[in-house]
């Protein structure tokens, strides 16, 4: 695999400046076969997944809603963590000052070995009651007839974030936080057009951090960044836990 080198001032930040925040968003997992929806061509049986993503459409056709979604867990299930995932799951092992943040649904960074992820939008992997507001996880490749219901007859919904909604909000403010405390924001593959998410490492410059975006594309972020490494997650952050890894080193 061919990595892209680092910039002096990168590998200086990696080795002195404090915390690390990781923030990732759908072309991480893009990495290892999933859908992005925002790109072009991003259709499911010809229609807008984000006409399906919202309170409204469940409401409407839960059936139809579910059948996207159990589509969704079928190819995540089937899917698996690429470079991008490993390289964040041995940053974080390799120090406690890292915070993971991702905006994906997928669980493919707890797959790699991630702990601790901060779920911003939620996992394809929980179920809430449409009623009760209850969670539980359901790990099942095969859920049974569509849509699932709780053991209290009210319909299961994903415990994701649909459109018009709001972030859960302890798991935003864990973010705010780490945000607030960073020294280095490593920005992977994420569009940078969702609030409040994209306002992390806005926040986090502003506080101080060295903030690196990481994305083939460009993005409104861009030209705010500190630093842009334009190429894939799946090349460039396994070179940033070889990098980080080499300062923890020196510093011991």
């Amino acid at each position: 695999m061919t990595t892209i080198p680092l910039s002096p001032a990168l590998v200086e930040r990696l080795r002195d400046s404090g915390p690390i925040l990781a923030l990732t968003g759908a072309g991480v997992s893009a990495e290892s076969g999933l859908a992005t929806f925002r790109g072009p061509g991003g259709m499911w049986e010809g229609r807008d997944p984000m006409e399906l993503a919202t309170p409204e459409a469940f409401a409407d056709d839960p059936h139809t809603v579910w059948r996207f979604y159990a589509w969704r867990r079928e190819q995540a299930a089937a899917a698996s963590p690429n470079p991008a995932h490993r390289a964040l799951a041995e940053l974080e092992s390799g120090r406690d000052d890292f915070t993971l943040v991702t905006q994906n649904v997928d669980g493919l960074h707890e797959r790699a070995g991630s702990r601790g992820v901060i779920r911003l939008h939620g996992t394809l992997w929980r179920l809430r009651c449409s009623v009760e507001g209850t969670e539980r996880d359901d790990l099942r490749d095969d859920l049974g007839p569509l849509p699932p219901r709780c053991e209290c007859g009210a319909l299961l919904r994903p415990a994701v974030v649909w459109f018009g909604e709001s972030l859960p909000e302890e798991a935003l403010e864990r973010a705010m936080h780490a945000a607030r405390r960073a020294g280095v924001v490593l920005v992977a593959g994420t569009s940078s057009l969702v609030y409040p998410a994209a306002a992390l490492p806005e926040i986090a410059q502003r506080a101080g951090a060295y903030v690196v975006e990481i994305n083939p594309e460009e993005t409104p972020l861009s030209a705010l960044a500190d630093e842009r490494l334009a190429g894939a997650a799946g090349q460039i952050l396994p070179a940033v836990a070889e990098a980080a890894a080499a300062a923890s080193r020196d510093r011991s």
